[in-house]
């Protein structure tokens, strides 16, 4: 019973340290190995090392701990799953989009300039001419809100924000939601 709780005691304070060390950035894991020795009842220590007696049991305990990004970011993997479901039709995987129909995402400055305007865009949808990469561009693009959670907002766009030749940064479920 003592080992038991020795061993979870020592795997909790590991991945609370690797957590608190992590600042919350990076996916993590840790091995902890706790090593117990047995004697007979009443036999003494010093008899316990010289016994062969004596047994010993090692058991390794793995904690795996997984930390998002700082302040939440959505996951670039998970918005690729909301984007093929519900973007690429018109987008195209590719992020190219469809001449004169669909403006293209990739290496579009709008996608990779202030988060905030791409989130209202996806959340609130967006019609009217826009003109992207000289080319003009008067479609309907719904609004997401009644469909998506913030949260498979913030995905989509973490993902077509890093997607293709864009490198722009994450975005999180709470900019989601103070989007107007």
């Amino acid at each position: 019973m003592q080992r038991s709780v020795t061993i979870v005691l020592t795997a909790a304070i590991a991945a609370a340290a690797l957590v608190a060390c992590s600042g919350g950035k990076q996916s993590s894991s840790t091995t902890t190995t706790t090593t117990t020795t047995q004697t007979s009842p009443g036999a003494s220590p010093t008899a316990a090392a010289a016994s062969p007696a004596a047994t010993t049991a090692t058991t390794t305990t793995t904690t795996t701990t997984k930390t998002v990004a700082a302040g939440g970011a959505a996951s670039a993997a998970a918005g690729q799953k909301v984007y093929t479901t519900n973007c690429s039709s018109c987008h195209q995987a590719n992020g190219k989009g469809q001449p004169s129909v669909f403006p293209p995402l990739d290496g579009n400055p709008v996608v990779t300039g202030p988060a905030d305007k791409v989130i209202a865009i996806v959340k609130n949808g967006l019609s009217g001419k826009i003109t992207v990469a000289g080319a003009t561009y008067n479609g309907q693009m719904p609004a997401w809100k009644g469909t998506l959670s913030d949260s498979d907002i913030a995905s989509v766009v973490t993902y077509i924000r890093s997607a293709w030749s864009n490198k722009a940064s994450a975005v999180t479920a709470a900019q989601v939601t103070a989007a107007k």
